[in-house]
């Protein structure tokens, strides 16, 4: 994959946007743990930033998924992780089920409203009890007339709190786990929902992750997007675009965080010297830089592919795998160089060692993309689930 021009002037835009309404306020959301969604949504949909690639008959531009890859490498110049990733959740995790399988008049009510900023979106799928283990899920919903009634719990669900509505998966069927599925659009202010907690996490401060239950939720059957029992089948087309928008999101952090390091090596006086004369601490950081551009490459290769209309599970489970393994070596190592100062709460270091942690937990854990991978390999049987 080559950036175009295009591609570049797009990410100009964000990295000014960024500079200007993001990054002075960070410290502050990160102490809130909160960020205003509603405020920043609007303002990323008025350059147009929140429908890339979504049809252009719902306020979309109709660009290509390179085009949304680009846009998540530029947003991890935001000097956090927790609003680049609910910014993500409403581009890339909660409404390309919906934009691709969604009926005209769901689209119309939701993806036009999410686009322009007008509402914050939301996906509903771990459970106190499932997380990786996305078939086990046991949120169910009951039809009644016209309506689904829906009873469950979600948990580590992000932009819940402030969110307008939620991409449910829940079970609508008794078959088969992965055929029993469905996705379903449910507003939050729904009767019946509860915004039960929220949850302090170690890192991804300012956004806020909620624990929802849904006790006996009426909304209409015609809320459910695509057909009924295919929502795993969705969901796990909704994780291609997650898992790559995660890969591409957390180049810059780790250019940064190195680039920084370098800077900080040069300065800190050691023996006689600076820190950055010791071999060791220059071999690290090179062959750290190498390994974050081999995942940049892997990470092009598969939107490239994508966009070609080509399923990249393989290509994007590894991307994700190596995503989380190497942000937490990157923070880590640079962490230590920095010594007692990368042991403060403000260093920009110490704050991707807690926010990139969650890399290798969300959105699938390290061993759900050594699974998936040992499957697309052929060296690993799925197991039988009824």
């Amino acid at each position: 994959m080559q950036y175009t021009h295009e591609h570049l002037e797009i990410q100009k835009t964000l990295r000014r946007f960024i500079d200007e309404e993001i990054n002075p306020h960070v410290d502050e959301w990160e102490a809130a743990e909160q960020f205003p969604a509603h405020q920043v949504f609007r303002k990323l949909a008025a350059l147009g930033l929140l429908g890339l690639n979504k049809p252009e008959v719902y306020g979309g531009s109709g660009l290509d998924y390179s085009y949304a890859m680009a846009m998540a490498e530029a947003l991890g110049h935001v000097s956090c992780g927790g609003v680049p990733m609910a910014i993500g959740v409403q581009t890339d995790m909660c409404t390309p089920a919906l934009a691709r399988f969604g009926s005209d008049a769901l689209r119309r009510e939701f993806l036009v409203p999410a686009i322009a900023g007008e509402t914050v979106g939301c996906i509903g799928v771990s459970e106190p009890g499932a997380g990786s283990d996305v078939a086990g899920l046991k949120s169910h919903a009951r039809k009644d007339g016209g309506d689904y009634v829906i009873t469950g719990q979600k948990m580590w669900i992000t932009n819940s709190l402030q969110a307008d509505w939620m991409c449910m998966l829940v079970n609508t069927s008794d078959g088969p786990v992965h055929r029993n599925k469905s996705l379903v659009l449910v507003p939050m202010n729904t009767p019946g929902i509860t915004k039960a907690k929220k949850i302090r996490k170690i890192g991804m401060h300012s956004s806020d992750t909620g624990l929802i239950y849904f006790d006996e939720v009426r909304v209409p059957q015609r809320y459910r997007v695509g057909e009924e029992g295919q929502g795993f089948v969705y969901q796990m087309q909704q994780f291609q675009e997650e898992r790559l928008w995660c890969a591409a999101s957390s180049l810059l952090p780790m250019d940064e965080c190195i680039a920084d390091t370098i800077e900080w090596a040069q300065q800190r006086k050691l023996f006689g010297g600076t820190l950055a004369d010791q071999q060791w601490v220059q071999f690290k950081l090179a062959e750290l830089k190498t390994e974050v551009e081999a995942l940049r490459a892997l990470t092009y290769r598969a939107c490239e592919l994508y966009v070609q209309g080509q399923d990249v599970t393989e290509l994007a489970s590894m991307a994700k795998l190596k995503t989380g393994r190497l942000t937490r070596e990157v923070a880590d190592t640079c962490l230590q160089f920095w010594g007692g100062m990368g042991f403060t709460w403000e260093n920009r270091v110490s704050r991707l060692y807690r926010d990139g942690r969650l890399g290798s937990i969300g959105g699938g854990a390290d061993e759900v993309m050594l699974g998936i991978l040992a499957k697309t390999m052929g060296i690993a049987k799925r197991p039988a689930r009824e």
